[in-house]
């Protein structure tokens, strides 16, 4: 009897799923990178307060870079630092971090199935958002070590190691986003 033939595959068939297992093969690596942010940033933080007094810095490149130790009750960049009601502001930044890590999660596991700049991004700003959400659980807020400025006419506000992170995974998501298609690739 001969074997059943398949016809071949058109526009209104039900797309085949692949296995959950296929799906997130790289899942295991990026939560691993994520993982590697987090413990580095909470290291990091860690040598800073054990070799260096709150509110002290220590210049490293003269003009340029300096470690610094700043307790940051506020968001990005201080804001919201000097409130006038400090503890809805850090419940408020709790309550964010936790969403955030939350959607950023779920969008790396709907992302693993490949290894590219949207999982990797979406790794380092889980990572970042996991070092700074720890810290605003444990210690009422962040701290933040690293310092820049131009000479003595810019001074961009201190931030840390998980800070960076999820800065360097904004970029490599507009990087994705900007990026023009390959051809005969849609976005849909």
């Amino acid at each position: 009897m001969p074997e059943r033939y398949e016809y071949p595959a058109t526009e209104f068939d039900e797309p085949k799923k692949k296995s959950s297992a296929g799906r997130r093969r790289y899942f295991p690596l990026l939560l691993a990178l994520s993982a590697f942010v987090a413990i580095a940033d909470h290291v990091s933080k860690k040598f800073i307060v054990h070799h260096l007094p709150s509110g002290r810095s220590h210049t490293i490149i003269p003009g340029l870079l300096r470690i610094t130790h700043v307790l940051n009750t506020g968001a990005a960049f201080s804001f919201l630092a000097d409130s006038a009601s400090p503890d809805l502001v850090l419940k408020g930044l709790i309550l964010f971090s936790v969403a955030a890590v939350v959607i950023v999660g779920i969008m790396l596991l709907r992302s693993c199935d490949s290894l590219s700049l949207t999982s990797i991004a979406l790794a380092l700003i889980l990572g970042g958002a996991v070092g700074n959400l720890y810290d605003r659980v444990v210690y009422h807020y962040v701290i933040d070590f690293i310092g820049v400025h131009a000479g003595s006419y810019y001074y961009w506000p201190d931030f840390n190691f998980a800070d960076s992170a999820i800065c360097i995974g904004a970029g490599l998501l507009m990087i994705e986003i900007f990026r023009p298609l390959k051809e005969g690739k849609s976005v849909l």
